[in-house]
């Protein structure tokens, strides 16, 4: 099996699919190619698994062209910001800056400024996630982190928020 190898001062090995659909290991300086390719033979499976999964995702989510893009932007601003609104006042938190952008590794993101960003591309996915993605990022002005005090954050405003994270899921 063909793939790539990434090293650096890291001390675990690791595994990824790039988004051309490329198996990527991370491995440490030192691990000698003998180790990386038994590691690679040990998780074909999981790779041949997650190769078709992310195959699967990127059929059903193509790359939108330039209009479809705008329209997404356009579609995010009136969707997005008023459960900014909503969510903030039940939850006592208030963002600096509320932008949206077209990013595509991730959904949204809240700077330690208190700024936060969220991508168009969400709006591709069901209404039901929406509002588990500016519940999270509100939730990160509260705590910079992913603890389970932040969780529990979460859950006040959002109870079944494991079901609407799931609809995020590729």
């Amino acid at each position: 099996m063909k793939y790539l190898i990434k090293r650096s001062k890291r001390k675990t090995v690791s595994l990824e699919i790039t988004a051309d659909l490329h198996p990527l290991v991370r491995a440490p300086l030192t691990m000698p190619v003998a180790d990386i390719e038994t590691f690679v033979q040990k998780h074909t499976a999981w790779i041949e698994k997650h190769i078709a999964r992310k195959r699967s995702f990127q059929q059903a989510h193509p790359e939108p062209g330039q209009e479809e893009l705008r329209a997404l932007r356009e579609q995010a601003v009136r969707t997005l910001l008023p459960l900014v609104e909503k969510y903030s006042k039940l939850m006592g938190l208030q963002a600096a800056r509320v932008r949206i952008t077209a990013a595509k590794t991730r959904f949204g993101s809240c700077s330690s400024k208190g700024n936060i960003c969220f991508s168009c591309r969400l709006m591709q996915y069901p209404a039901a996630a929406f509002d588990y993605v500016v519940v999270h990022e509100l939730a990160h002005l509260r705590y910079m982190n992913h603890s389970a005090a932040f969780y529990a954050e979460i859950e006040k405003v959002l109870p079944d928020w494991q079901q609407r994270k799931a609809l995020l899921k590729g």
